[in-house]
């Protein structure tokens, strides 16, 4: 039994943890950071210095930035310098306008916006922003969560540490330590909460859909989910439960990936994987009739387990984060397909099994690409699961625990992965052009 503080706890992270973001959220919270710095020293910048971790560099190169039609880490700079409203964490560039953008051109064409990469510092998620103007200067620092400053200060002098920006802009000390979760306690938190506690979980139903719906209507990014609703898409794909998942999760991606000016219930620091943890499950329960109680126990089933995974792969890593979107939301759908507890661990053993070692290239438009493959994974996984189909410890890194699976799946990701990471980024920085 899970007891009312445990209980309490575990809803407080959730809600942490799933939060709106308008963009890709590593370029947002740069934009993010220096908007924090600029907000302290107090006027626009002659100048910006930002310092960034290989893998904030690596998802911030190539993804559009809301509102801009342009992709990068520039314009997101120069817009948190100019507009950013740091009090709305990653909706920070929600005062985006046609004017905003060619101002954030000019403060680009004028040199002001200086970009590093920081090798010393063994955090994947890292963020330093130093603004000056004149004899005055201004510093934030943000580190293991997108939104967690750990750093701010203002002519050299320090205005707070180990502080998380609240709604109201006001600091917020550091946030009591995440409840350690396992599956078990994901399914029985989910299944025996009251109800009434869970509903602030539709929200992510309600953007998450608009945002396919925005993909759908506009031609984002490389049209995946378009092209899959289109004669010939539905000429191969048909019009099955399947392919209407696949659509509008992909849909949802392209819009986000293209820079959509739109927001989305982010998991655990992703747009990609709140799209991810919460498209499939709904458009599921929406084609198999399942009630609103059933839909609002496997969002949170989806979400939760991917929060869990999280935990120990870390908020950054070589390891897409499809892998673990897509896990929590096979759970999500064996549940909707009433498994039961045995059967969802079922499934996660397949997802880990067939996805583990699908690596992150950064954020871009072809992101929509691998949450598709993640959410078809998904699907074959609930299904295999529902027949006590699964694989077993005898194959590869399966274990009959579910919880070491998972654990033998985020040593992968993180330390097993590292060389693969600090690979790709390289590869990433010296294409020829």
């Amino acid at each position: 039994m899970i007891t009312a503080e445990e209980r309490d706890a575990i809803i407080a992270l959730i809600k942490r943890q799933v939060v709106p973001a308008i963009g890709c959220t590593e370029p947002i919270a740069v934009a993010l950071c220096v908007a924090k710095a600029v907000e302290l020293l107090g006027t626009v910048p002659e100048r910006v210095d930002v310092r960034l971790s290989a893998n904030i560099l690596k998802n911030a190169m190539g993804v559009g930035i809301p509102g801009t039609g342009m992709i990068g880490l520039p314009i997101a700079i120069a817009l948190g310098a100019l507009i950013g409203r740091p009090e709305k964490q990653l909706e920070v560039l929600c005062d985006c306008n046609r004017e905003a953008v060619e101002r954030g051109k000019q403060f680009i064409s004028e040199g002001r916006i200086h970009v590093t990469l920081e090798k010393d510092d063994l955090d994947k998620l890292y963020i330093n922003a130093c603004v000056t103007a004149g004899e005055h200067s201004a510093e934030a620092r943000i580190k293991t969560h997108h939104t967690h400053f750990v750093w701010l200060s203002k002519d050299g002098e320090e205005v707070a540490t180990n502080s998380s920006v609240c709604s109201d802009g006001a600091e917020e000390q550091t946030a009591p330590e995440d409840p350690q979760l396992n599956l078990r306690k994901v399914y029985d938190f989910a299944t025996q909460t009251d109800i009434e506690q869970l509903r602030f979980i539709l929200e992510a139903k309600k953007l998450n859909e608009a945002a396919a719906k925005s993909g759908l209507r506009e031609n984002y990014g490389h049209q995946l989910g378009k092209t899959m609703l289109s004669p010939l898409g539905r000429g191969i794909m048909g019009d099955s439960i399947f392919s209407k998942i696949l659509s509008s999760t992909s849909c949802a991606c392209d819009a986000r990936m293209a820079g959509a000016m739109v927001p989305v219930m982010s998991n655990s620091g992703s747009g990609n994987q709140g799209i991810c943890a919460t498209m499939p499950v709904v458009v599921f329960a929406e084609e198999n009739h399942n009630t609103e109680e059933e839909l609002i126990r496997a969002l949170i089933i989806s979400n939760l387990t991917a929060i869990y995974i999280k935990q120990t792969l870390g908020a950054l890593s070589a390891l897409c984060g499809c892998v673990v979107a897509s896990t929590g939301s096979s759970c999500g759908i064996t549940y909707l397909m009433g498994g039961t507890y045995e059967q969802i661990s079922y499934s996660v053993k397949n997802m880990i099994a067939n996805l583990t070692g699908m690596i992150c290239d950064g954020a871009k438009p072809s992101c929509a690409l691998k949450l598709t493959s993640g959410v078809a994974t998904a699907m074959l996984s609930a299904m295999l699961a529902m027949q006590h189909k699964y694989v077993s410890s005898q194959e590869g890194i399966i274990d009959d625990d579910v919880d070491q699976s998972i654990r033998n799946l985020t040593a992968i990701g993180s330390r097993g992965m590292d060389v693969t990471d600090r690979f790709v980024l390289d590869i990433m920085t010296h294409k020829t052009k």
